[in-house]
């Protein structure tokens, strides 16, 4: 079983930065796809963006692109997203998932078969 835990959440005011960091147990997270998605109050998860497994290939939502980026490291078994420029739309929790497939990078939860528990981004304004 893979566990994912999450890392680097917390308060930060409006065009802000903040990076956080998914890391991985086991010795196979370099051979799987890797994506972040978030939950606001009162709002479905959503897709953020994703990762392939070496690092060459990446989507993002519309709503982060040029503001995130996803990056990882496979010596660390992590993963990050850089986030800059936040705004209050931006408060979530925030959670990384892991997909077998390694070249997954569609937005669909379906296709991630780990889950980390999540940290809290909060944008204050």
């Amino acid at each position: 079983q893979v566990l994912l835990v999450e890392s680097g959440g917390g308060l930060v005011t409006v065009g802000g930065s903040l990076r956080l960091s998914c890391v991985s147990s086991g010795r196979t997270f370099s051979i799987y796809a890797m994506g972040w998605f978030r939950q606001a109050p009162g709002k479905e998860r959503e897709f953020v963006g994703g990762i392939n497994w070496n690092g060459h290939m990446t989507k993002y939502a519309d709503s982060v692109k040029g503001r995130f980026t996803i990056s990882r490291d496979n010596a660390k078994a992590t993963m990050y997203l850089q986030m800059s420029s936040l705004t209050p739309e931006d408060t979530a929790v925030y959670y990384c998932a892991g997909s077998r497939a390694t070249d997954f990078l569609a937005p669909w939860e379906r296709g991630y078969e780990f889950w980390g528990q999540g940290t809290q981004v909060t944008v204050s304004s």
